[in-house]
């Protein structure tokens, strides 16, 4: 059995619940009786090739379960893009340190960070097993049922979207619409989420925009009338990243990020919240808002949903299991069984196809005329987000004289 030191980073966007995997990782490592000590990379990959490396061992044991519900990434976070220049180097620090066990959690680009580690290590003869701790409020992870940290933030999105509709109802005479815009570039889950707390037909959300489908403007502006005559205001959630037929992001953005990726909402100076506020106003006249969440529900600890803090700290916990037992090259994932109890089994996805492959809502999920989803998305996202509340509104008996 491989014996040797074992480091746990985290990389890319937080979620609310990002450090319960982190506890549940240190909790397994110093458990283990293959792995000495148990350190912590600073700022991700790129820390670790400052050498910027913690002794998660020192930290008190009422101190770790304390970390488990804060927010934001204990550990720090990066985004650097891992270069083939740089793999010689970190190949140097995992000698240096003796470590033989790498655990990262993040998303896709994290997995292909490990899965390049690993094989690296693997050509230069150098034992390493490596593991990834599937982390994304976005919930596009391929080979997973859901990811840790999409309950909570859909969640958060649903009753965001919910209360903020309470308002723009109670305000139509003031504003007549409100645009509410979810994060996840290329996948609306969260988008579809936030029916979570719609309890009745002309309670919001109204229409949905999915990075799935691609946006109509006519159609839009048809959906927008239609809603309005029906509700006297419209609710629109719609996904960060969605684009034209042509594969124009709606939000015109052309700032990119490291990755090659178009920056949204703030990041990109502008957002598709704000493309279709315009719309909206050019077109009907109207008063209204946009909302743009960015972070928010990346890091809002104080409203994580138990479920997800629980199943996090477990795919940490697992990860360390599989590794002591040789396991490498895989990140851990869920799967959910059969059954009308909601009820996960952990299994593993090779991180050669999850660096790879992304996870959009599938067809079955989105309605034919893909501004809204179906009962089986809804039976699928009630059981991780939990019963939201349904929130009172006066009978409006009307006095007639």
């Amino acid at each position: 059995m491989l014996q040797g030191n074992a480091i746990i980073g985290q990389s890319g966007g937080p979620t609310s619940v990002i450090n319960a995997s982190l506890v549940g990782a240190v909790h397994a490592a110093l458990e283990s009786d293959v792995i000495d000590a148990v350190f912590g990379m600073r700022y991700g990959i790129e820390g670790f090739l400052e050498e910027n490396i913690i002794n998660l061992g020192a930290e008190s044991p009422d101190n770790l379960q304390a970390i488990k519900t804060t927010p934001s990434s204990a550990l720090g976070s990066c985004r650097l893009k891992l270069q083939d220049e740089h793999l010689p180097l970190v190949l140097e620090v995992l000698k240096k340190y003796d470590i033989h066990y790498l655990f990262l959690i993040g998303g896709n680009d994290t997995m292909d960070t490990i899965h390049r580690v690993e094989a690296y290590a693997q050509q230069h003869d150098y034992p390493l097993i490596g593991i990834g701790i599937a982390k994304t409020v976005d919930n596009d992870l391929f080979g997973t049922d859901h990811t840790p940290g999409f309950a909570s933030a859909a969640r958060y999105m649903a009753l965001s979207v919910q209360q903020a509709g309470i308002l723009a109802r109670d305000m139509q005479r003031v504003d007549q619409y409100v645009v509410f815009q979810c994060i996840g570039r290329e996948a609306g889950w969260l988008v579809g989420a936030t029916a979570a707390g719609k309890h009745a037909e002309d309670e919001a959300p109204h229409l949905m925009c999915f990075p799935e489908r691609p946006f109509e403007k006519e159609k839009f502006i048809a959906d927008v009338r239609r809603c309005h005559e029906q509700y006297g205001f419209v609710s629109v959630v719609c996904g960060e990243g969605i684009t034209y037929a042509d594969g124009r992001p709606v939000s015109a953005s052309e700032t990119q990020d490291k990755f090659g990726n178009v920056e949204f909402g703030a990041m990109g100076g502008t957002s598709a919240a704000m493309a279709l506020h315009r719309i909206i106003a050019d077109e009907f006249g109207f008063r209204g808002e946009f909302q743009v969440t960015e972070s928010l529900p990346m890091c809002a600890a104080d409203r994580a949903v138990q479920l997800d803090l629980d199943e996090a700290y477990l795919c940490g916990q697992k990860a360390v299991e599989h590794a002591q037992q040789g396991t490498t090259g895989v990140m851990v994932a869920m799967r959910r069984a059969e059954g009308e109890a909601y009820r996960c089994e952990y299994i593993t996805a090779p991180l050669a196809e999850v660096a790879v492959h992304a996870k959009p809502m599938p067809d079955e999920f989105i309605n034919a005329e893909g501004n809204f989803v179906t009962p089986a998305f809804l039976d699928y996202l009630r059981p991780l987000v939990g019963e939201l509340p349904r929130v009172p509104r006066l009978a409006g008996q009307r006095i007639q004289r």
